[in-house]
């Protein structure tokens, strides 16, 4: 039988982190990683890897991708826009939320912005099923004032990849911050404002292990 300490220490095995762009996740997840002593999974990084068992092609992928990062326009993102490809591939996000978390156990993972957000309910009820299990679904957000989350983020994003996330009327990162979706998914909100990287990965580890 597992003692307590063993329980804990499982539980802190498991952490999934979700939030719109430019919000610390990529920094935050190997920083956890490293100090659990456990893997980590980025879902951005492993997507294309999905392709085949989901039964998407990789050029058709890789163009998606090259739209939703604001990279070199394509003949898809001219003809129905950013937000219609978006929505488009909104069941391929899911199928590798699920894919990804039958295959990886005990691991740091952390979503794209993407990943946690969807119009289709019931797609959305699909992710929240399969994040049921998990305790620690951590939401990372700059402050509790979701207006000034959505300023924070859009600067950083303009300031690091020189897009702000607004596309065909449609305000990107202010939906991530405010829509339900995260705030509903998530057991545990860590806002970063005015802390480093490490203060805040060691606040994470503190409450996970509660």
């Amino acid at each position: 039988m597992a003692t307590q300490a063993e329980e804990t220490l499982h539980r802190c095995l498991e952490i999934i982190l979700i939030g719109p762009v430019c919000t610390g996740k990529s920094t935050l997840a190997p920083l956890l990683a490293d100090r659990l002593q456990v893997p980590r999974v980025s879902l951005d990084q492993i997507s294309l890897s999905y392709l085949e068992e989901l039964g998407y092609g990789e050029a058709t992928l890789r163009n998606i991708q090259q739209e939703l990062n604001h990279e070199e326009p394509t003949l898809r993102n001219v003809q129905q826009g950013l937000l219609a490809t978006y929505r488009q591939w909104e069941p391929f996000f899911v199928s590798a939320i699920e894919l990804l978390l039958s295959k990886h156990f005990d691991r740091i993972i952390d979503l794209g912005a993407g990943h946690s957000h969807y119009q289709n309910p019931a797609l959305f009820e699909r992710v929240r099923q399969a994040l049921a299990p998990y305790h620690n679904i951590v939401l990372v957000l700059p402050s509790p004032d979701l207006d000034l989350s959505a300023q924070i983020l859009k600067e950083r994003s303009l300031s690091q990849r020189g897009y702000d996330w607004i596309a065909d009327g449609y305000d990107f990162i202010e939906h991530w911050v405010k829509d339900r979706c995260n705030h509903e998914l998530a057991t545990l909100t860590v806002y970063t404002q005015d802390k480093t990287p490490q203060q805040t990965c060691d606040e994470i580890l503190q409450c996970v292990a509660k």
